[in-house]
């Protein structure tokens, strides 16, 4: 099955009708965890915007009826009225304010969660297609616009949504007449405006992708900065950085740019519309047909509306982004991991025994169709038994254990645990039979007692509830970590770096080790377990090795032969295809290809998986 990479951005023009915004309907959810915030940020809401179209009506009360009547004292009740509306309009919009900032910040916050949990859950096909940190770069770049759109543009485009609906059924109360006219001048408004605003939109997902590229970029040539340094490769990698990076300036100007004159142009049209009718209604005002402070009302009305109308249209360009933002974070959610648990898993037989069997499993990575890395696999290991997997580099044999993790499904045939074919186990379950020790060590930037304490179980303990310090300790003793750990003045709580680069090779691989000890799965993988050691700590490590393996199924992947003679029994794989077994005195007397490869690998030199 080949897989698809997800679609980070969407960089076509689409058309921006209200259907454009319908993927923010995908946040709801998330703000209906918090009913009284949102509750509250409704009656902000309207507070501010009744208080705002109240201002209007209370200054034609002032005008008409206040200083056209000379009458001090009611001059001074209307304008009492004018400071008790001013009043409410302050503290609703500071109320608005706070509330939209809050559950913008806690709604993206969940949602950064939700997505970065989805992630972690999809299987390693899909990041072969897709890039580690392109997608986080893609995570950070949507979750800031949505919470960007949320706290300014929605909230803004919701007051002034409420704002210019009143304002338009006040501006016919007050006058049916003046308000034709407006109505009339509206699609004069807006049809420019939607226009122009496809050419922003086109060229705000441009700037998005590039920068996302800059990202991945940067983020990629940053994980291999040991690389770029051995091959004094800074200088190149800084002029690349620079051209992208200038590239992403030069679309974010134009970005910038293009917005700029829509907003020229929307507040022209919108002013140059508001004149046309003052002039007309000052007509009616000299001819008596209208109040001074009829004509101001009206015209505070159209202000308003209008100015809501051109907001709305200055917006609109950043709920779309947020729109595409939350489509694209939505796919993520709603996207189905290639590799997953059963609906109804079935259960293994406890104690497990852990014997494992492979049957006629043939195997191609998803990212290359029509390559065979596995065929015709069939073998049984029996419980408690030491297998060594052997064979030369791209024989399968590291891909023997992706498919016990299920990383992979087989692309034909079944593998079983106890009898269980894996694929029909809970996920956690059957990746809890396993302790893993990769030929390269995974190592966290964090301390060495978090890094060994990584071996929790799928029951969702904590490190510090899952492990005591004493356990840790022992762990790293069996693996002959605890003397170099010890030697650090930080002792277990040393921060080792980003990948363990404050660690030497056999350090990191030897930490990697006592995780594995730790986590004292009935299955042991051993993927060149011993690979990055000297020849003294390995022999250490191997004593220890014995103790922890015994009763243990385990699966070795080795080329040293001191490894390899104390399995019980040993496969051998060439070109994907399983051709030998026996012990090593019996492969050695057939004379084939592990015979070979034993007299190869006798050399320091042995070649690596």
């Amino acid at each position: 099955m080949t897989v698809a990479p997800v679609e980070l951005a969407d960089s076509s023009p689409k058309k921006r009708s209200l259907k454009a915004v319908h993927p923010l309907g995908h946040l709801f959810p998330y703000l209906k965890r918090y009913p009284f915030m949102l509750g509250l940020t409704i009656f902000a809401l309207l507070v501010a915007s009744i208080a705002t179209l109240a201002l209007p009506f209370a200054t034609r009360l002032v005008i008409d009826h206040g200083i056209a009547t000379t009458n001090a004292a009611g001059i001074d009740a209307y304008f009492q009225l004018l400071i008790f509306i001013v009043t409410l309009l302050a503290l609703g919009s500071a109320l608005r304010f706070y509330c939209v900032y809050w559950l913008g910040e806690r709604l993206v916050a969940d949602l950064k969660t939700d997505v970065f949990k989805k992630l972690v859950g999809f299987s390693a096909q899909f990041f072969d297609v897709n890039h580690s940190g392109e997608l986080m770069s893609r995570l950070a770049a949507d979750t800031t616009l949505i919470n960007t759109a949320i706290r300014a543009s929605v909230s803004q485009a919701l007051r002034n949504g409420v704002v210019l609906i009143g304002g338009l059924v006040m501006m016919v109360i007050t006058s049916a007449q003046l308000s034709v006219m407006v109505i009339l001048a509206i699609p004069i408004i807006v049809l420019p405006l939607v226009f122009y605003g496809r050419v922003v939109r086109r060229l705000s997902n441009t700037a998005q992708d590039t920068m996302a590229e800059l990202n991945k970029f940067g983020a990629e040539m940053l994980s291999n900065i040991r690389t770029v340094q051995a091959f004094n490769a800074e200088s190149e990698v800084t002029n690349r950085f620079t051209q992208s990076n200038e590239l992403t300036v030069i679309k974010a100007m134009m970005r910038t740019k293009a917005r700029a004159f829509l907003t020229a142009i929307a507040i022209f049209l919108v002013m140059v519309s508001i004149v046309l009718i003052l002039w007309y209604g000052a007509h009616d005002v000299i001819s008596g047909d209208m109040s001074a402070g009829t004509l101001v009302q009206f015209m505070l009305y159209a202000v308003f509306a209008g100015g809501s109308l051109g907001a709305l249209t200055e917006v609109w360009g950043e709920i779309a982004q947020a729109a595409g933002a939350a489509e694209r974070l939505s796919e993520f959610l709603s996207h189905k991991s290639e590799i997953s648990s059963p609906v109804k898993p079935a259960k293994l037989a406890q104690p497990l025994k852990g014997s494992l069997h492979f049957k006629n499993v043939d195997f191609e990575y998803p990212s290359r169709s029509g390559e065979p890395v596995l065929t015709d696999v069939n073998f049984t290991i029996k419980a408690g038994e030491r297998v060594a997997l052997v064979g030369a580099s791209g024989a399968g044999k590291s891909t023997i254990f992706q498919l016990l993790l299920r990383f992979y499904d087989p692309s034909t045939g079944a593998i079983e645990i106890d009898g269980v074919p894996i694929n029909k186990l809970d996920l956690n379950e059957l990746r809890d039979c396993f302790a893993l020790v990769p030929q390269e060590a995974s190592l966290f930037d964090a301390s060495i007692y978090e890094n060994i304490a990584f071996a929790r179980s799928s029951d969702g303990q904590s490190v510090e509830n899952k492990f005591s310090k004493e356990e840790v300790v022992e762990a790293a003793k069996a693996a002959q970590a605890h003397e170099f750990i010890e030697s650090f003045a930080e002792g277990y709580e040393t921060i080792i770096g980003e990948g363990g680069q404050g660690l030497s090779g056999g350090q990191r691989q030897r930490i990697a080790l006592a995780r594995a000890i730790l986590r004292d799965a009935p299955i042991l993988l051993l993927d060149e377990a011993t690979s990055a050691l000297d020849a003294g700590s390995e022999e250490k490590v191997q004593k220890a090795l014995e103790a922890i393996l015994k009763g243990r199924t385990s699966l070795i992947i080795a080329h040293r032969l001191s490894t390899v003679i104390t399995a019980d029994r040993i496969l051998v794989f060439d070109q994907g295809r399983f051709v030998e077994e026996g012990t090593h005195e019996e492969l050695l007397s057939k004379g084939g290809i592990y015979a070979e490869l034993a007299r190869t690998q006798l050399q320091p030199e042995a070649v690596a998986d």
